[in-house]
């Protein structure tokens, strides 16, 4: 199967999209983010920087970002394919990452943009919670997505916690960015003929079964 890239604003559902994606299909599910908080959550000075920069909501340098990157696709279970969330965020990764695969010899896979509006995002945002032990995300906010029991993941048990730059003030400014330095890369992909598109506005169900179609070939990008 071909590789995935899911390109999205904040809280646009990638993550869970991603996830189910790998539920079905088993393909690894690369999250920047998770590859960040885990680079992040040591004790060294790099490691404490890290999480200065991730606080702050401003991008991570691009050296650091393709270092991680890299030793995560090369891992054996990338092989056969692999769903990428969270990169490329600008055109300047994009090239580095075509690069990079050349050099691996891997392709590129299928481009997707998952839309979300801005105050459906917020929402999402403030009222997310992710399980410590599965990552399943759960949302206080919207009926559907919260636990049958406060605190508590449905799934396996585990404790909820909340991101600690899940917030009003860090969305803003990753939105922000968002428009600034990503939105351009989808017109770079476009002009390539392998930029597809997917509506999560309404429910992650039927943001599945558009993805569904397209990495099983019953959508097109024209």
């Amino acid at each position: 199967m071909d590789n995935i890239i899911l390109i999205a604003p904040p809280a646009a559902g990638k993550g869970t999209l991603a996830h189910m994606l790998h539920e079905k299909y088993a393909l690894p599910h690369i999250s920047m983010g998770d590859l960040l908080r885990e680079a992040s959550s040591g004790d060294s000075s790099e490691a404490k920087n890290l999480a200065i920069e991730m606080q702050s909501g401003r991008l991570i340098a691009d050296d650091i970002i393709l270092s991680l990157l890299t030793k995560r696709i090369m891992m054996p279970d990338c092989e056969q394919g692999y769903i990428l969330d969270g990169f490329p965020r600008d055109i300047d990764q994009a090239i580095a990452y075509e690069k990079l695969l050349a050099k691996l010899n891997k392709s590129l896979g299928k481009v997707i943009s998952i839309y979300v509006s801005e105050d459906v995002a917020m929402k999402r945002v403030t009222g997310r919670m992710i399980c410590s032990n599965c990552h399943t995300v759960y949302n206080a906010y919207i009926e559907e997505s919260q636990p049958r029991v406060a605190g508590i993941c449905d799934e396996c048990g585990g404790h909820l916690e909340k991101r600690s730059d899940d917030n009003v003030e860090t969305f803003r400014i990753r939105f922000q960015t968002y428009l600034e330095n990503t939105a351009p890369l989808l017109q770079y992909y476009e002009k390539q003929g392998n930029l597809y598109q997917v509506n999560n506005d309404i429910s992650k169900e039927l943001a599945f079964n558009e993805l569904e179609k397209i990495i099983t070939g019953g959508e097109t990008n024209d």
